[in-house]
């Protein structure tokens, strides 16, 4: 390990744009950024990114952006993202990360909300919903494309450059970037992450420089003595959007000088993990779930022989990590060998020199937690929400708790209230909700953030979560029933890929489904139909099929989360068809508004 840097560095800094700056002097021509090419992986260094900073944010001061002026940003994963987000807040302007799967409403949404005057687009696929909402909006006239390929008529009635034009309109005033980041303040507003909408119309959340600043060095706190400054690398997948990828994936990664490969097509992540290598990674809960899936679904495939050595070496590695005995000889040597070949083989699937997976966003089911563990593979579980720049916990690598979401992270103050509520202070929380002051006044009463997560603080120091306030469970007996942890059961059995369980107010539980793409196929085939997912839910057959795994899944539960009815899903929840956020997890109202008829007549 190199200790370049400590968790006093963290507050020296004073701005997210100092962050990177000290970083580049430190580095200079070392790789920074890493963009795919037809012909390969291409690396800027850290010298060339922050005199493309320069050059941008003087180009983005000449098309008249100050100091306050909200610039919306449209973008896949790429260079030109933290380009752009650098160069917007060393004007001492504030970034408005929107999603890229964005309707027009919805973009109009965040314009209008945030008072966003400039929007920045990175492909010509995306500029006809942005600009559709641009004109429509009360104030963001002016477009800025990443990619030439626009077709002009896309942007008719609005004021339109290039970032080649930008950047080159501020080439003779890049050198003013260092003397405008020295008058940026830690409680300066930087960002407004626009919350995901799981419950219905998405907030604005102010986040402050100093609030993501104590994230990031809570983060490296927790992790220092696996972080090899300089050297490490990180694959950027998730939507630099999303708060979570945003401070973890991006700036956390900047202060411990890692280089950062861009990965921008969820389909292109496993060769990406292959190619790239990366030493640590960040991702959702159902990322982990479908390479749990995936693995074992191809063992299942091999030779009874093959597939019993990986059975053995998982049930001992369940053992070991659980410390419930010393291994016996017979199982000590199996795990030195044949274990070893299964813990390298699985390995390899993350490339091969991977320290650690951080799973966050959502909560980790324990089964697939203890399955990567049993592997040697450390999958630790944090917690956090955007409004809290987002990161509240983590689990230190070195010692994680699967079932855990661990200790608070240094600068961090967090106490349960009576009714169990978890909340949080310090200078990580958000500013308030952008043009909000009712649910900003709720949610910051007392001068404490109020999570809406149920959770209690075990002796050990470590958070355990409940569930959220809003989304439990209570039905006509009073029982109190958490509906994650139940969704994660039903989507670990390998037929069934998503889920959602209903029953608030009802004497029983009940649960619609949707089939793993995987098992229909093997259905169809023994079965000799072609079913669509569509038709495979109207089949009295299939049902049956579908009725033998929530039996067994029954039998794991208590009487009061059994699943006494379900229906089958006639279509994936997925983010078009808004059943899904951008980080995957499920929007209840939306599924509720689409099957809400189905769901009741479960109850007849």
């Amino acid at each position: 390990m190199n200790r370049e840097i400590s968790t006093d560095t963290y507050l020296g800094w004073n701005s997210l744009c100092e962050l990177f700056l000290d970083t580049a002097a430190r580095l200079d021509l070392a790789p920074c950024l890493w963009q795919r090419t037809p012909s390969g992986w291409v690396a800027r260094s850290w010298r060339e990114t922050e005199a493309e900073i320069a050059s941008f944010a003087a180009g983005l001061r000449e098309l008249g952006v100050g100091a306050g002026d909200r610039v919306m940003l449209v973008s896949g994963n790429r260079p030109e993202w933290l380009i752009a987000e650098l160069a917007i807040l060393s004007l001492g302007a504030v970034t408005v990360p929107a999603y890229v799967t964005n309707l027009v409403d919805d973009h109009l949404h965040v314009m209008n909300n945030s008072a966003a005057s400039v929007a920045i687009v990175s492909t010509a696929a995306l500029v006809k919903t942005v600009a559709d909402a641009a004109r429509r909006s009360t104030g963001c006239r002016t477009l800025i494309t990443m990619d030439d390929s626009v077709d002009p008529s896309a942007l008719a009635n609005l004021r339109h450059s290039t970032w080649p034009a930008v950047l080159e309109a501020g080439r003779r005033r890049a050198n003013e970037l260092r003397a405008r980041v020295a008058q940026i303040k830690r409680s300066d507003l930087a960002v407004i992450f626009h919350t995901s909408g799981t419950s219905g119309r998405p907030r604005g959340v102010m986040l402050s420089h100093g609030g993501i600043l104590t994230n990031c060095r809570g983060a490296y706190d927790r992790m220092q003595s696996d972080i090899d400054y300089g050297r490490d690398v990180f694959l950027s997948f998730l939507p630099l959007s999303h708060a979570y990828e945003h401070a973890a994936g991006q700036f956390t990664a900047l202060s411990v000088g890692g280089q950062i490969y861009y990965c921008d097509a969820i389909e292109r992540l496993l060769p990406d993990l292959a190619s790239v290598r990366p030493t640590i990674m960040t991702a959702v809960p159902r990322l982990y779930e479908t390479f749990h899936s995936r693995i074992c679904q191809a063992m299942r495939k091999k030779a009874p022989i093959h597939q019993r050595v990986f059975n053995e070496a998982v049930r001992i590695g369940r053992i070991r990590y659980r410390q419930e005995a010393r291994l016996r000889p017979p199982d000590w040597l199996f795990d030195k060998t044949f274990g070893a070949l299964v813990r390298r083989s699985v390995a390899s699937v993350f490339g091969g020199r991977l320290k650690f997976l951080v799973s966050g966003g959502a909560p980790l089911n324990y089964e697939v937690g203890e399955f990567f563990a049993a592997l040697n593979i450390r999958l630790v579980q944090g917690y956090g929400q955007t409004e809290a720049s987002p990161l509240i916990t983590c689990n230190p690598p070195s010692s994680f708790k699967i079932d855990s979401v661990g200790p608070p992270l240094i600068g961090v103050e967090l106490r349960i209230a009576d009714d169990g509520e978890i909340c949080v202070r310090g200078e990580l929380v958000m500013d308030g909700y952008c043009n909000d002051e009712t649910a900003t006044g709720k949610a910051l009463e007392g001068g404490w953030l109020h999570t809406g997560d149920i959770g209690r603080l075990g002796p050990d120091g470590h958070l355990y979560i409940t569930d959220r306030k809003k989304d439990i469970i209570v039905n006509t007996g009073g029982e109190n029933i958490a509906p994650q942890y139940i969704e994660g059961l039903l989507t670990l059995q390998p037929e069934i890929t998503q889920a959602m369980v209903y029953g608030d107010k009802r004497p029983h539980l009940v649960a619609l489904i949707v089939a793993d793409e995987d098992f229909l196929r093997e259905w169809n085939r023994a079965h000799g139909t072609r079913y669509s997912l569509a038709e495979a839910s109207r089949d009295q057959q299939f049902y049956g099929s579908m009725q033998e795994v929530i039996q067994r899944l029954n039998k794991r539960l208590a009487i009061h989360e059994r699943i006494r009815r379900f229906a089958i899903a006639d279509t994936h929840f997925s983010i078009q068809n808004e059943m899904l956020t951008p980080s995957l997890k499920i929007r209840r109202h939306k599924i509720l508004e689409m099957y809400s008829p189905v769901l009741a007549e479960l109850y007849h």
